[in-house]
Order: structure tokens, then C-alpha cells, then sequence
């Protein structure tokens, strides 16, 4: 296979990876190669994992962590991969001390730390030096409500500067911080905030979202009045300026806090003080609460974005994103790098189609992150960028959320820019980082992700947990990482964390993708293996159907569930494919062919769906991601348990019941 995209000679000899590489040799820790001949990133990679620790602290050292005691701390455990106990580990950087917030907020001039869009027009530009100074009024009010050290801060806010300043102004005083989107429903909020306990919440009073006003205030009423622990509610009046802050008890408004007194210090805390609790998606019960220690965040995310995305000072990253998903957790930390974070509250595609194009543009953003689906629905509404455009700053597209088809790599290329770098990227919310991801030095073949993470020991397991390439199986990691949670949240013994991850294969995390690793060391995402089809006892990964049945110029979006037909030792399970089709197209014969023949002439006869049926939505959650797990507990008639976890719970009676799925059909 050939690559699609090769970078230039000038841009492998200036990439931070080249000079990360060059560190390493120049203090004895890799071979002295020849001169010009840059060395293998599987050589690297393969260093990475089997000298964690001196990996760690070199990168550490290569990306300016500031912390007191990081030369003389020690870890433990490193050879245990399972949920850390305090004895026994595995814990990182033991005696390390330091803030998150202070790494971010390092620099303090008047370059450009935020700029922010929303689909109403405004627009809004802090300096790093208003930055500073807006974090410390909101510490100093934090501080004067009460908080202290492992107290929860929670967010229930749209993507604004004000998110960011209220995560940097708890993390400051050594706070937790946790964020749900506000297009989360109350049942939603409290599954999360609830379990959680936070003395303060941080709120708006609205958003707008395609066009249409929400008030949040009735919501956050009745959250601050189910969850006793909140002490302070803290309103940004976005929507409306005039609100009365009065309208909810214990209420202030966001403008009316002043700093009184000295600014606080950044509290620097051990390297696993927690910093942020994340949420599992919930579709099928009570969302797991998992707490990521500040400098193992911290240190991935400053090795992903340093060495995988290659960013440096003068870069300017967009993420489009809500507050409630990881990827916004890990665009903020592009301050540590001293780049320009650009923000996006709305619609993708409102009030005009392009509008993400106008803002790559006008703010000349050289990193753009999006999901797999944006490009896809950008692709069938004939975008073309390349001629519509000036994008001549951009270099990085990353794309995450779910597997990026082969055509959107064409698409990429041949109407967005021919000469950028295409990183496939995909990780979670567990380790709130990466598994695979971006090599700014390597090629981009077609459908793959470059690369494995440096300090990532990624393998995949066969059904017997043998490691095997270009094979399909289980996507597991072998060896510790610092961003692996400390801990689940009310979880003592930490059975919740060890039957998430460690009980398929024992001493080993299962991730639960659907994956391949390639001839050149590339990795394939199939899809959720517990999302997985095995019509007649094979396992095949759903993203091999969507890559083909959404070439198709008439289907928006698809989704395909096994549904399981026949009882006991006779039974099996067929493949339904329920497609969402262009504004006015009906589902016809015609079309059920072309969708069939598509499938397989481009895979085999085994991916073909036996059943296919039009739908108008799909279900997915608050982050964008289709929920297949919901759909076919729906289609089995059981209950999803925690429907609050989607942003459009009323798409699921759209598969409830339905005349087409009779199980007596064996079409």
C-alpha cells in the first residue's frame, strides 16, 4: 500500500519528535545514529515501553513540566498493570509536587491565549496575561466560598472562556474539577455531579444551539436543589445579560465576584492529586466516575500535543468540541504549550454550512481537531475548503469519535489541502489521552492511524489474549501509563476499576476497540468490540460497514446492530443496517441493492446487512458518538438503562417494535 502523504524533509528535521530524538541521543540513552538519517519511530517506541521511567522523565524534562522534586522522585510498581494500590502501585513520580494550573498559565504576555466564536456572533480574545488575571478573581472568589484542596468544582457550561478560567481557577487551589455539556438533562447531571459531591457549581443561565435559545436556569435550580453538597452556584449570564442571579438560591452572578485580597498561590500538590473526574457514557447503567491525577495528565497530553501533533508557540488549535468530552480536557492543555486556543459554542453546521471553515480562516488556525462525522456530512454537503477557503495556515487536521473512512482520507486531500498532516487519533476518557495516534514524522496510509503512543504499550489480542498483527481482535495495553486513573470514585477496593478493565485478560487493560495493527506498524479501528457483529460465530467490527455504506451519495449516516434470531444451539444473529437518508429519500428496493452490492464488493458476503430500514435519527451520546449498544437493547426489547447519557433520548422509539425486525423475517 502506498501513503497517501509523505511530510516534507524540512518539516521531519523541525518537528519536536526530531529534536525529542536528538535529546536522547545527545544524554546516552539512544544510539548515536548517522548524520541525516533519522531514526525509526518503531525503534523509539520500542525504548519507550521498555524503559518507562527514563522515557517519562526525559519527556517530562523535554517539555518544560515545572515541578519541585520531579529529579528525586521515585515510582513504584511499574511492572504491575492493574488499579493502583498504595503499596504495592503502580504510581508515578512519588514525591513530585506540582500544580496543573501553573503548568498551563506559565506564560503571561500579551500573545493571544483564547479566542472564542459563537453561532450568534460573538466573538472574544484574551491575552495570556488577561487570562492570568481573570483565573486569580475566580481562585480568590473559590477560595473565599471555601474551597480547599479535593473539593469538587462542577461545570454545567457551554464551551466559553468562562469554562476555562473556572477549571484553571479550582485546579489553582488545588480543586477537582468536573464538567457535564448543558445539553445534559437534570436525571443526566445528577447521575454524574451527584455521586460526586461538589460544594460549588458553575453555571450559565443559556446557550444557543442551531439557532434556537435554551435556558438552563430551570435545570440548574433543580440540580442545586437535589444535590446538597453544592454550597455556591456561580451564574455566567451568556444568554442574557440581565439575569438576576437571585433566581437560584445560593446564587451569584459571574461578573459581580471580586478579587479581594491577595491572589492565591498555585498550591503545588503531589503528581497524583486528582485534577479532573471524567464519566463513562452511562447507556447502560450509572456512569463510572473516573479521577485523573494532575501530573499524569498533564504529562501525557504536553507528549501528545509536543510530540505527536508536533505543536509549538505559535500555533493556534481548534477543537470542536462540547465541554462534557475529553477532547476539550486535552485542547485546553495546549496552553501549557504557550498556543492559542480557539473555541467554538453552536451548531457544526449553523448559521451557515461553512462556518467552521470561516473560523479556521479568519483566525488562522494551524491545528483543526474534529470528529470523523463532521468530515463525512462535510464530504456529502460538497464542501470544498481548498477553493472556498484561504487555509493556507492549517497543517493538522485530527480527527476523532469514531473510525475515519478510507474516503474521508480521499476527501481530506483532495478538497480540504493536499499538503497537510492527517492524524487519525483514538484513546478515551479512561486514560483521558490516546492509544494510537498522529506521527507528524511518517507517512499517512489510507484508513490507518500512523502510530501507537510513545510510553503506550499497545498490542492486540486474539480470543486466546495471543498477540497477533494484521489480525483483528481486542485492543489492549500491556504496561502502566501515568495517565491511568488513580482511582474510580466510590470504589474502595477498586473491584469497579478492575472489572472495567483488567478481569477479560488478567494483568493487562482491555479497552474494549476492535482493532488491527498493520504491516507498517498502523493501527485499524473496527469499531467497539462490544459492538462487534458475529453473524455465523466470525466478529467483525461495524466500521468496515459504515466505511462503505456511507459512500453512498443518498445515506447521511448509518448504524448496524446484530440482532439475535432463533433460540438456544439453532440460533444466530443477522446484521441490520438502519440508514438515515437525504431530506426527502425514501428507502426503496433500488437502493436496499445498492447498499448490499456496496458491502460486498468492497468486503465480503458476510458483511452484508440480511435487513435494512430507514430511520430519521440515531441515537448518540452528549459527545456526538452513535450509541449501537442502545439500538440493539431497544431492537431486543430491553431496557436502556441510563437514556439520560444521550442527547436524543426520543430517537430510541424510532427502533422499538418495528414490523420489519420480526424475528420470523430471515430476509
Amino acid at each position: 500500500m502506498e501513503p497517501i502523504w509523505r511530510p516534507s524533509p524540512d518539516s521531519v528535521r523541525e518537528a519536536n519528535l526530531t529534536r525529542f530524538i536528538q535529546s536522547l541521543r545527545a544524554r546516552g540513552e539512544l544510539a548515536a545514529g548517522s548524520e541525516g538519517v533519522p531514526l525509526p519511530y518503531g525503534v523509539l517506541h520500542e525504548w519507550s515501553i521498555h524503559n518507562p521511567e527514563r522515557f517519562w522523565r526525559a519527556t517530562a524534562e523535554f517539555c518544560g513540566l515545572i515541578a519541585d522534586g520531579f529529579d528525586t522522585s521515585t515510582c513504584v510498581g511499574l511492572d504491575r498493570m492493574a488499579p493502583p494500590e498504595p503499596e504495592l502501585g503502580p504510581s508515578w513520580f512519588n514525591g513530585a509536587r506540582l500544580n496543573f494550573a501553573e503548568n498551563l498559565l506559565r506564560f503571561r504576555d500579551d500573545a493571544p491565549a483564547l479566542i472564542s466564536w459563537n453561532e450568534a456572533g460573538r466573538q472574544q480574545c484574551l491575552t495570556f496575561a488577561e487570562l492570568g488575571g481573570e483565573v486569580s478573581r475566580i481562585a480568590t472568589a473559590l477560595r473565599d466560598m471555601g474551597v480547599e484542596p479535593g473539593d469538587r468544582v462542577a461545570g454545567f457550561l457551554p464551551n466559553i472562556p468562562e469554562t476555562i478560567i473556572a477549571m484553571l481557577a479550582a485546579t489553582t487551589l488545588g480543586a477537582v474539577w468536573s464538567s457535564c455539556s448543558p445539553d445534559f438533562g437534570v436525571q443526566g447531571v445528577l447521575d454524574r455531579f451527584g455521586q460526586i459531591e461538589p460544594k460549588v457549581l458553575v453555571c450559565a443561565d443559556g446557550y444557543r444551539y442551531a439557532g434556537k435559545a435554551i435556558d438552563c436556569l430551570g435545570r440548574v435550580r433543580d440540580i442545586a436543589d437535589r444535590i446538597p453538597s453544592i454550597k455556591h452556584v456561580i451564574i455566567v449570564p451568556y444568554a442574557n445579560e440581565h439575569i438576576d442571579a437571585a433566581a437560584v438560591p445560593r446564587a451569584v452572578r459571574w461578573d459581580s465576584l471580586r478579587r479581594r485580597g491577595d491572589a492565591p498561590a498555585f498550591l503545588r500538590l503531589p503528581f497524583d492529586h486528582p485534577v479532573y473526574i471524567m464519566y463513562s457514557s452511562g447507556t447502560t447503567g450509572l456512569p463510572k466516575c473516573m479521577v485523573h491525577g494532575a501530573g499524569g495528565t498533564l504529562l501525557q497530553h504536553m507528549k501528545e500535543l509536543i510530540l505527536h501533533t508536533d505543536m509549538k508557540r505559535e500555533d493556534r488549535m481548534f477543537y470542536f468540541t462540547t465541554c462534557g468530552w475529553m477532547m476539550w480536557n486535552w485542547m485546553v492543555s495546549s496552553l501549557a504549550v504557550g498556543a492559542t486556543v480557539v473555541l467554538y459554542d453552536g451548531a457544526p453546521l449553523y448559521p451557515r454550512t461553512e462556518v467552521l471553515w470561516d473560523l479556521l480562516q479568519t483566525e488562522r488556525v494551524t491545528v483543526f481537531g474534529t470528529s470523523a462525522k463532521y468530515l463525512a456530512i462535510a464530504e456529502k454537503s460538497g464542501l470544498t475548503p481548498k477553493t472556498s477557503h484561504d487555509i493556507t495556515s492549517l497543517r493538522t487536521i485530527l480527527s476523532t469519535g469514531s473510525p475515519l473512512a478510507d474516503h474521508s482520507y480521499d476527501y481530506v486531500y483532495t478538497q480540504v489541502k493536499s499538503d497537510l498532516h492527517l492524524a487519525s487519533i483514538s484513546g478515551g476518557t479512561d486514560i483521558i489521552s490516546c492509544f494510537a495516534l498522529g506521527n507528524p514524522t511518517a507517512p499517512v496510509y489510507r484508513g490507518e492511524l500512523q502510530c501507537r503512543g510513545l510510553g503506550m504499550q499497545v498490542e492486540v489480542f486474539d480470543a486466546s489474549g495471543k498477540a497477533v498483527v494484521e489480525t483483528p481482535g481486542e485492543l489492549v495495553c500491556t504496561g502502566t501509563f501515568p495517565s491511568m486513573p488513580v482511582r474510580f470514585w466510590n470504589d474502595a477496593d477498586g473491584s469497579r476499576y478492575r472489572a472495567a478493565y483488567f478481569d477479560f485478560f488478567p494483568g493487562v487493560w482491555r479497552h474494549g476497540d476492535w482493532a488491527a495493527l498493520t504491516a507498517h506498524d498502523g493501527v485499524i479501528i473496527y469499531g467497539r468490540s462490544d459492538a462487534t457483529l458475529n453473524p455465523g460465530g466470525v466478529r467483525i467490527g461495524t466500521a468496515e460497514i459504515y466505511r462503505q455504506v456511507e459512500q453512498l451519495p443518498e445515506v447521511i449516516e448509518s448504524v448496524a446492530i446484530g440482532q439475535e434470531i432463533g433460540d438456544g444451539a439453532r440460533g444466530d444473529v443477522r446484521i441490520v443496517l438502519f440508514v438515515r437518508l437525504r431530506d426527502g429519500l425514501r428507502l426503496n428496493q433500488a437502493l436496499v441493492d445498492a447498499i448490499k452490492h456496496q458491502v460486498r464488493l468492497n468486503t465480503s458476503a458476510l458483511y452484508v446487512p440480511k435487513v435494512i430500514v430507514q430511520v430519521t435519527d440515531i441515537p448518540r451520546t452528549i459527545s456526538g458518538k452513535i450509541s449501537e449498544i442502545a439500538v440493539r437493547e431497544v431492537v431486543h426489547g430491553r431496557e436502556v438503562r441510563n437514556a439520560e447519557a444521550l442527547a436524543n433520548p426520543e430517537s430510541l422509539e424510532l427502533f422499538r417494535d418495528l414490523p420489519e425486525l420480526a424475528t420470523t423475517q430471515q430476509s
